[in-house]
């Protein structure tokens, strides 16, 4: 089994890495973000991701559904220090299988990612009963922000939200500069809003950046 590991913390991710190797699992990478998670999946075609929510650039969500777009067979495990049941609805929708909370004890990460290799589903011990309370009877329809943008246009808002400029954007996302202000005119129609501070309070609210909280 082949293991990638995605978090903007290189501290976590070196103790993760000694950690799971430690266990005998194998590591074939390290990513620092979202983009370099979808990156790094591409190339080496690991089995399991085990995936932060809140990276800079493109957040673990958005990252997550990319990732199993291009790669299906892949599973996903978030790991997060965010227990709110929005994030953890966000990425099961998105398509992981597994979801951690970073406090977890070591062992229950290693179980979490036995066992989305062999196909099941994972929620940390401490969360599932939140998690289950919170589903039942609730409907399943994508939150406000998955309804109303596209995923290049939560892209935006997520770089838009950590202060980077429309041409900073357009260099990232290798896009033409007026698309990108295209993208931010769509974005303000479908979401109502008018500034800056407004569309990066929102992008907080809905999860796509933790910049500013």
């Amino acid at each position: 089994m082949k293991i990638l590991l995605a978090d903007d913390h290189r501290m976590m991710r070196e103790g993760l890495r000694a950690l799971l190797e430690k266990d005998g699992l194998e590591v074939v990478g390290e990513a620092a973000d979202g983009r370099e998670a979808l990156e790094l999946t591409r190339t080496l075609r690991p089995d399991v991701v085990v995936m932060d929510i809140s990276m800079p650039g493109l957040n673990g969500v958005d990252a997550t559904r990319r990732i199993l777009v291009e790669v299906p067979a892949c599973k996903v495990v978030a790991l997060s220090m965010n227990t709110d049941r929005r994030y953890v609805r966000a990425m099961f929708e998105a398509g992981a299988a597994g979801y951690l909370v970073k406090n977890a004890a070591s062992r229950e990460l290693v179980l979490a990612i036995l066992a989305v290799w062999q196909g099941q589903k994972y929620v940390d011990t401490s969360i599932v009963g939140d998690v289950i309370d919170g589903w039942v009877g609730q409907p399943t329809a994508p939150s406000r922000s998955e309804r109303a943008l596209s995923p290049r246009e939560r892209e935006v808002l997520q770089l838009l939200a950590e202060g980077r400029s429309s041409k900073e954007i357009a260099v990232q996302l290798e896009i033409a500069l007026p698309t990108v202000e295209t993208h931010r005119r769509q974005i303000m129609a479908k979401t109502g809003l008018r500034t800056i501070a407004a569309l990066t309070k929102y992008a907080i609210r809905e999860g796509l950046t933790s910049a500013g909280s």
